[in-house]
């Protein structure tokens, strides 16, 4: 079943891995975090008003949310932080962004190989052996013009904003360790407040 990246090392830490993305956004970007993503990306501190924590989610979702993002405002840069899990959830759309290629949309997998917030199942794309569904290929498969891999902090940290400020639609896959014990994230506030908030700043110019 599983092909591709057969990975022996553990990845790079989920914390540090976002605060790359922290220290290098800019301030008319959009970021969307879901799931783990969404819970360190809170407690890294402030939020930016267009940060959008997409708590509570539909798993899957946020691929298709950050295209409607990316259409809606072709001007601004939308990052979306989404887990290996969730994509699994909605393969399909890799399709619809590759057809509707947006050159703002970076989707950034932090793939850790497991179901974390429900307690650390490993997904289906992961053998006994250890291999896994690569992800990569998939992104090309489906149109991917522009698809990265990154397993160390280092590589990634040089070419974030690179990457982000490349015409896309961009994927992006960073090999990331679990977090033990980890928990799923809570929302910050009502959504209907925030989503309010954020809406007038994704349409400030």
């Amino acid at each position: 079943m599983a092909t591709g990246n057969d990975t022996t090392s553990s990845g790079m830490p989920l914390v540090e891995s976002l605060q790359v993305l922290r220290d290098t956004r800019g301030d008319d970007e959009v970021v969307l975090t879901v799931m783990g993503t969404a819970r360190e990306w809170m407690a890294l501190g402030d939020l930016h008003p267009l940060d959008w924590i997409y708590v509570p989610s539909s798993m899957g979702q946020a691929p298709s949310l950050g295209l409607g993002m990316a259409l809606a405002q072709p001007g601004k840069n939308v990052v979306v932080c989404n887990g290996d899990g969730c994509l699994l959830m909605n393969l399909g759309s890799l399709v619809t962004i590759t057809q509707q290629a947006p050159k703002n949309l970076t989707l950034i997998i932090f793939d850790n190989g497991i179901y974390e917030i429900t307690g650390g199942q490993p997904t289906p794309a992961i053998d006994d052996d250890g291999s896994r569904v690569d992800y990569p290929g998939l992104a090309r498969a489906a149109g991917f013009q522009q698809v990265h891999v990154f397993d160390d902090l280092v590589s990634w940290q040089a070419a974030a904003r690179d990457l982000i400020d490349a015409d896309g639609p961009t994927f992006i896959h960073l090999s990331i360790s679990p977090v033990p014990g980890a928990s799923g994230p809570r929302s910050p506030s009502k959504a209907p407040p925030r989503a309010h908030a954020f809406a007038k700043s994704f349409r400030a110019d």
